[in-house]
Order: C-alpha cells, then structure tokens, then sequence
C-alpha cells in the first residue's frame, strides 16, 4: 500500500507531487487506487482523514464586536463623557439625547460595515453539488463535498469539474477555465505525462481544477486534491487572509475625529478653568459651559451627512452603469493613481474574431468583430468573395469542417450573436459566414465521416469528410481529409499549395513566405491557425494522423484576436489626461498582451517591459518595486492569482490607490486587497462580485473613467461641507466662550447644538454633495493619499473666516434680544430674570439658534464653490440647495414656535423683526466669500502663477 498521505498535493505547506510527469500507473500507486476506483470503505476513510470537499470559511470578526466599536470611536467616547457630565449636572434631556446621536452615528457606520463579505459563499456555489465517479468497479452518483483524493472522476460534455485531478484518458477534451483564470478561451487537455518547463500548476495540460467545466469531449481523472487544497482553495484562503483596509476618506475622517476630539477635550477643560477662575462660575455652571464647549466642536452630524452624500453618489454612479456596494468606495476611486486591469471580458469584448487572413499568395483583410456575421475578406480595397476566389472557399470550408462550434442567431433569451463551443472556432464559423458560405449546406454536402482530435503532442486536428455529390471540382464519394493546426506543423506536413484554385509543389520560397506571414501575425498579437487538405486514396485506409497527415496541400492562413471594445481607447486617454496609470495584468500571452495594450493606448513607449509570472516568481519584492517605479511601461502577463495579489500589494506600498478591475475566481484576491475592487456585473463570476466594492453593470472599462469623474466630485463635495459645518461649528463655540468670560445669560443650549448639527444642518450639507463634478475635475492629477481633508485650508476658511462672519451676525441677534428686553451690560446669568429657563433668556438664546441658521443660508452658496463664483456654476442650478434651506428654515420654526419643542430644546417664540433683523446680515457672508474667491482667482491662483507651478 502506498502512504495515502501524500495524497492531497496542492497542501500549500508542502512541496506538490508532481503528478503531471507521471505516467497513469505510477498515479494510481501514488493515489493508492486503481482503474476500478476505490471502494465505499476506502472512500469513507479518506472522508474522514481529508475532510468534506467543502470551502472553509475562516472566523472574522462578530458583528456585535462590530457594533461595540462603533460606540467607542474617538466622537463616541467624547459625546459618552458629555453625556455623563450632562446627567450628573440635572441635564437629562441634553444627557439622553446625546445618547440617541451616538446611537444614530453607531448605526449608521455598522450598517455600512454590516454588507458582509460573501466570497467564500460564492465560491462554495460554484462548486457542484453532484458527481460522478467510479467506486467499486461502477459509474455513480455522489455528493461533490464527498470526493476524496483517489476517486476516478467520469466527465463528459457540460459537466462541472470538482476536484483537482490528473487527467487518466481522455477524447478531445477541453476546459473551460475561465473562472480561475480568467482567460475565456477553452484549454486543450491530454492524459500525457508532462515534462515541459517553465510552466506553473495551472497551465500544466494533464491537470483539471475545481471549479473548472468541461467545454468538450470526455475523460476520466484521478483526483488529487479536495476543498481547500485545491487551487479553487487556494484562493478563498488568499481572499479570506487579505484583512479589510479602512479606505483613503474613513482614513482622513478618522484623522478628523482625533484631531476635533483632542481640540475639543483641551478647549473643554482649558474653557473650564477660565469659566471657573475668571467669571467666577459655579461648578454646575463650568461643567454645563464645559459640555457646551465640547459639543460646539463635534460635528455630530458628520458622519451621518458624510454617509448620506455618498449614497448620493452611489445612486448618481447607478445612472452611469456602475453599482457601489461599500458607500466609502465612491471616493476611493476617484482619488485612484493606478488602475490594474484583467485583458479578456474587460477591455476586450470576449469575442474572439478572425481579422486577416492569408491564401494564394495574397494577405486579405477581414472587416466586423464579433460573433455576427457580418462583414467581408478584401484584397487592396477590393471585396474577395467565394466567386472571385477559389482559393478563398477552400480555406473558409477547411475552417467550417474542421469545427465543432457553432453559430447562434439572436433570441428572446439571447439578444446578440453567440456561439456554442470553443470561441476560436467559433471565430472561424463567423469568417467562413462572412465569406458567403452556407455552413450547414456544406457539412451536408460533404459530411464528416471520423475525426481525429486535437493532441498538445501533433498540434493540429483532422476531420475526414465523404463527399455526397460533385463539389469543388471532386466527384460524388470522394474523400477528403481537412487539417487545422500550428502553421509551422501543418506546414512541415505539406507538399503542395493552392493557388488559383489548383494545387502546385510548394517552393521553399512559398514557405519562407509563409512563415514571414504567421510570424507577423504573430508580432502583432493575433492567434494564428494554418488550414490544408488533401484527397485521401480510393482504397480504405485506417484513419490515423500517420495515415491521413501526410502529402498534404497547403490552404492558407487564418489570424484571429479577441478584439478591443470600441470605447476602451477613450477611457484610457482620459485615465491618462486624470494622471492615473493604467497597468495590464492577464494570463494571456505577452505579444497578445502587448498588441492590445497597444492598440487601446495602454503602451505608448516603443518597447514596454513584460514581465511574465515565472519573472515575477524570480523577483523579489525590492525588485518588483523598482519595476513599478521605473519610467518604462510594464506589462504583467502570464500571472496567477497570487502574482497578482503581490503587484497590487507592491504598487500601495509605493503610495499608490490602486483601483483593479476583474470578472474571474482568479481576481478575487486582487479585487479585496486593493484600495477598490471593480468586478464585472455581466461577465463576472459570483466571487468576483462578492470581492469587489464596485460592479460594472455594462461590463464597460469606459465606465470606470465615469466613475473616477464622479469619485472626485464627491471627494471636493465633502469638503465643500465639512467647510460648511466647521462654519456653524465656530457659531456655536463663540456663544459659550462669551459666556464663560463676561457670565452672560445662557446663549445656547446643548440640544440647540444637537438640534443645529443632526436637524437643520443636514439637507444642505447634502445638497452640497449632490453639486456636479467641476468642468476641469478630469484635467487635475489625482490627490495624494498624504493629501488631509481637513486642511489648514479648509480649517482657516470654514472655522475661522465663514464661522467668525456667522458668529457676528447669530451675536448681535443675541444681544439685540436682550437689549429689547431691558439687558444692560454688567447684567450676568445669575439675575432671575435672564437666569437658565427664564423667558428673557430662551428669547435671547432663540435668537442665537437662529442667528446660525438663517446665516447658514448664506453659508451654503458660499461653500458651493471654492475658487469660482456660484454665479459661473449657476446660481439656481442646485435645486435641492433651495430645498434644504426651505426645510432648516421649517425645522427651525417648529422648535421655535411649537409648545412642545419649546419646552425640550428651550426655545421661546420671537417676532417677524427678529427674523429680518438676521437676515440683513446674510449678505455680508455672500459678499465676503465672493470677494476671497475672486482675490483667490486673481492673486492667488492667477494664470502667470499657475503656468509657473
């Protein structure tokens, strides 16, 4: 008996048996099995020793947790303290409501958090639930999650794969692997020993994964590995490990918070002190002044407005085809300094299309992309039709017979030209369409009597047709054998060449000819595939390449490519003109690579770097880094899913925000580990999506450019807002420090503060976020992720220029008040008329409430821009701007002048002149702020200032 514990390979703490250079029986030894697979005992045990065929999901963090850290944040544990001292001060109303906000923020940020990560369940569903093996001697049925390593895998046609395993026979079989790879076109497989270098575990042609399917033919196989040693386990562990990342605005949020906590704590207790050793105020009236102090500076309706804009965005990205799952995504692409993008379904349309060809001596042209077929082969201009071109109709109907795809017309449940089979030949049925063929005629005029299928070993596949009646010059019950293959292998095996439709001894020159032709093709990235024919004799032979490969006549040349989406080339020039870098990375072939980079302006240089995944594995990550950082442009080709794990990893320890776009298994990993993860909605895998913060509905790269356009704008947005909350910040911490200092009658209370932050101030701090993107928002590089939102900027701006502005006019109401109500300086808050609660002192403080309010009004057109006139970007372009002040104002005038909000938030009803006396000073914020705007465009920022820069 053979040491059963070896059995499972892809154990990534162990080196792998290399079970593709070994023959059929040497597997069966390894695997301790037999062609009779193994018994019901033996698989049992296995079961027990190997575990369920299953995706494990590792343990994270539990949602309560999630939820308690969201009440211990640096705003949380401030606004706990203000509450405590709010209760222990008599202030229950200011106490439980300040509670209810760290509830409401708690909330808000969990529910965000809560879009739990689906990964590994997506890769569990594409695993199939049934499989078929061989126990006992006999073909059966058993449940996936029961494979163990040893079963006999039975395949056919259509079915899904599994397990890993070596292939044992097989019959013209191929996988598609386009869910681990990436890469749609489907993968020829032999039962052959292997002992090719250079390739990794995945590419070796004896080997079948997990997760894979069969696209053609059948096969049994041993299986080598089950559940998370497989590849398809690989990596769900690669995507379960990557540890989510807070984004680049949470970050500078987070920033935010610390700083207004730790200036918020220093005023509280320094205003303390002052309130208490210099005005003298008693130790309730210093801790009431200290709370006020500190809620002036939290900006508790941060967090909640700063979700509610995003989800502004998101809804706005929905319009632009492009569906965001985490809200704090929106402004990470836009702030995005390298886009790494997969090749196949991304930026080309997964449509595999003959573009030239070659036959009779002449290179022709074939126009449309695309499985419909339309378009035509030309010669110099000149339309080459089946009539003109008797070379042309046999290399269209060697590329129709030797075929076992086929063409499908549009449909209710297919709205576009597709194909069933394998796309590269699926390609040809299209070419040979466009040339005027009738394929089905033609295959029952001349139908297929044998095939002999594609071998990695001969390269090439031949299909024997018996002719049923005079065709292409043959007589009825003529045979011919058609061959399709490598061109430098189908080439080797022909003696003759079509020309003008008659057959001729091919010259060496002929050859050099056409070996200069496929290598062209070739250069330019186009997959090459060579057709011949030849009569077979009258007398039957045995259908073996040996007996049919030979003597045979050259037709021509068919080169096809994947072609680019018409819209992409844009995209990318506008990436290019944002500043942002776009790098590919794909399991495709470097040439192949290289031309379409090309052709969509990925590469400009004229010799780019390719790095291969075998260079990638021979680099280390200093030398990655210096690749990266190089001026020549990089192409990564040929990689695995942990290649391209590692160039993401490397580009954002660089610094970079790296966005990477994907659609398959293989993508997973890369989608979650960076900065955002960009999926395809309509090509993408379930896992893809899952990893990903962003999915394309249309599946279009162009759409990614939209999407940075609106991530900038709602990056400046936010700090159009947080410069309008940081305004009305400064209004509200004036009040208290005149309190403390000279002991004037209460000018504000804590639930005015909370009623201002989390009620009026909301809607116009949104409308703020829903301003459209400035004309040159794709003409600026991309921030730096150094780059504080809350800059020095910013700060002097909202809290200093705007808030000071806002404090004149919300004070002077203040005192106005009490001048009315026979106030006098000297006058303090301890006198019972203006004492807390009094009526005179809920007027006054009234005043100062909506003194905030009504000079927020002219706050929000201010903060509509920063460096242009609102005027340029419309004066009444913001609707929702108009419908926010109409709500402040409505809210404010419920508390003001309902009962019962009077009694909770200590307001008092005022007058008509009271309102008008603040509202002539709302001019003095507009005018003010237009003024710095125009000295910021003309002395600041001035055009001779901006072309020395």
């Amino acid at each position: 008996m053979a040491d059963t514990s070896t059995s499972a390979p892809t154990t990534r703490s162990t080196q792998p048996i290399p079970y593709f250079s070994l023959p059929a029986d040497q597997v069966f030894e390894k695997l301790d099995t037999s062609p009779r697979g193994l018994t019901t005992d033996d698989a049992a045990r296995r079961l027990a020793q190997y575990g369920p065929n299953v995706i494990t999901q590792e343990r994270g963090v539990p949602l309560w947790r999630k939820f308690i850290a969201n009440l211990t944040n640096f705003f949380a544990i401030l606004l706990w303290i203000a509450a405590a001292l709010s209760f222990l001060t008599g202030s229950n109303e200011s106490g439980v409501a300040i509670i209810a906000v760290i509830l409401v923020n708690a909330l808000f940020s969990f529910f965000q958090e809560y879009r739990a990560e689906q990964a590994v369940a997506a890769l569990q569903k594409l695993l199939p639930a049934i499989a078929k093996v061989r126990r006992n001697g006999e073909v059966v049925q058993v449940q996936a999650a029961e494979l163990v390593p040893g079963d006999i895998l039975v395949l056919e046609e259509g079915d899904n794969i599994s397990a890993d395993a070596r292939l044992l026979n097989e019959f013209d079989l191929r996988t598609n692997n386009s869910t681990l790879t990436g890469e749609s076109e489907p993968v020829r497989k032999t039962a052959d020993s292997v002992f090719q270098e250079g390739l990794t575990w995945t590419q070796m042609p004896n080997l079948i994964f997990a997760g894979t399917s069969v696209a053609s033919g059948t096969a049994e196989a041993a299986v080598i590995a089950t559940g998370m040693n497989t590849e398809f386990g690989h990596i769900a562990h690669l995507t379960q490990s990557v540890k989510a990342e807070l984004s680049p605005l949470q970050v500078q949020i987070g920033k935010i918070a610390t700083t207004v906590t730790q200036l918020s704590v220093v005023m509280g207790v320094v205003f303390f002190f002052i309130g208490i050793l210099v005005a003298h105020l008693t130790l309730q009236d210093g801790a009431i002044f200290a709370i006020g102090i500190v809620l002036a500076n939290v900006p508790e309706g941060l967090l909640p407005t700063v979700s509610l804009a995003l989800a502004s965005g998101v809804q706005r990205l929905v319009k632009r085809n492009a569906l965001v799952k985490r809200l704090s995504s929106v402004e990470t692409l836009g702030s995005a300094t390298v886009i790494c993008t997969d090749k196949t379904g991304t930026l080309t349309q997964n449509e595999m299309t003959v573009r030239e060809a070659w036959t009779g001596g002449r290179a022709l042209q074939v126009s449309g992309v695309g499985y419909e077929p339309k378009g035509e082969f030309a010669f110099d201009g000149r339309t080459v039709t089946l009539a003109n071109s008797p070379d042309l109709q046999w290399l269209v109907r060697a590329a129709a017979f030797c075929n076992n795809s086929r063409l499908l017309a549009p449909s209710d449940s297919q709205p576009k030209w597709g194909i069933l089979g394998d796309p590269t030949e699926g390609a040809l049925v299209v070419a040979a369409a466009k040339a005027g063929l009738d394929v089905e005629r033609e295959q029952k005029a001349l139908p297929r009597v044998y095939q002999l299928p594609f071998e990695s070993r001969r390269k090439r596949m031949s299909v024997i047709q018996r002719a049923r009646e005079s065709t292409l010059g043959l007589p009825s019950g003529a045979v011919v054998a058609f061959v399709k293959g490598a061109p430098k292998e189908v080439l080797s095996l022909c003696e003759h060449i079509l020309v003008d439709g008659a057959p001729r001894p091919i010259a060496d020159t002929e050859r050099a000819q056409i070996m200069s032709e496929n290598d062209r093709y070739a250069g330019a990235g186009l997959r090459v595939l060579a057709m011949a024919y030849r009569e077979m004799p009258a007398q039957p032979v045995e259908y073996t390449p040996e007996n049919v490969e030979q003597d045979l006549t050259f037709l021509g040349l068919m080169a096809m490519q994947d072609p680019p989406r018409p819209e992409v080339a844009a995209a990318v020039a506008n990436a290019h003109t944002a500043g942002i870098r776009v790098v590919m990375i794909t399991g495709d072939y470097g040439l192949t690579a290289e031309s379409i980079a090309r052709k969509i302006g990925i590469v400009r240089q004229p010799h780019p770097r390719i790095i291969t995944g075998a260079d990638l594995d021979a680099m280390d990550d200093t030398a990655l880094k210096k690749a990266l950082s190089d001026p020549v442009e990089v192409i990564f080709a040929r990689v695995a899913p942990e290649h391209k794990l590692r160039v993401v990893a490397a580009f954002r320890e660089l610094g970079e925000i790296v966005a990477v776009t994907g659609d398959g298994v293989n993508d997973a990993p890369a989608l979650k580990r960076a900065d955002i993860g960009v999926a395809m909605g309509k090509a993408g895998t379930d896992v893809a999506k899952e990893a990903a913060a962003m999915i394309l509905t249309d599946d279009n790269f162009a759409s990614i450019v939209s999407a940075v356009e609106e991530g900038r704008a709602v990056y400046d947005n936010i700090r159009k807002f947080v410069t309008y909350i940081f305004a009305h910040l400064a209004g509200e911490a004036v009040p208290y420090i005149l309190f403390a200092l000279f002991n004037l009658p209460l000018p504000l209370t804590a639930l005015q503060i909370l009623a201002i932050d989390l009620g009026t101030e909301t809607l116009p701090a949104l409308a703020l976020g829903t301003e459209k993107p400035e004309p040159d928002v794709m003409r600026r590089p991309p921030r730096k992720r150094s780059e504080k939102l809350l800059n020095a900027a910013t700060l002097v701006r909202g809290y200093f220029f705007l808030g000071i502005l806002l404090s004149i006019g919300s004070m002077f109401g203040y005192f106005w008040q009490l001048y009315q109500r026979g106030w006098t300086w000297g006058i303090t808050g301890a006198n019972p008329l203006f004492a807390p609660g009094s009526l005179i002192q809920r007027e006054a403080s009234t005043m100062t409430f909506l003194g905030i309010v009504v000079m927020q009004v002219a706050n929000v057109f201010a903060c509509r821009t920063e460096r242009v006139s609102v005027f340029r970007v419309g004066f009444f372009s913001n609707r929702m701007v108009f419908a926010g002040i109409v709500f402040e104002l409505i809210f404010a005038a419920i508390l003001i002048y309902v009962p019962f909000f009077q009694r909770i938030f200590g307001t008092a009803p005022v007058g008509v002149e009271n309102w008008l006396v603040l509202f002539a000073f709302t001019p003095m914020v507009f005018v003010a702020e237009e003024a710095r705007k125009w000295l910021v465009r003309h002395v600041v920022h001035r055009p001779g200032k901006e072309a020395q820069r």
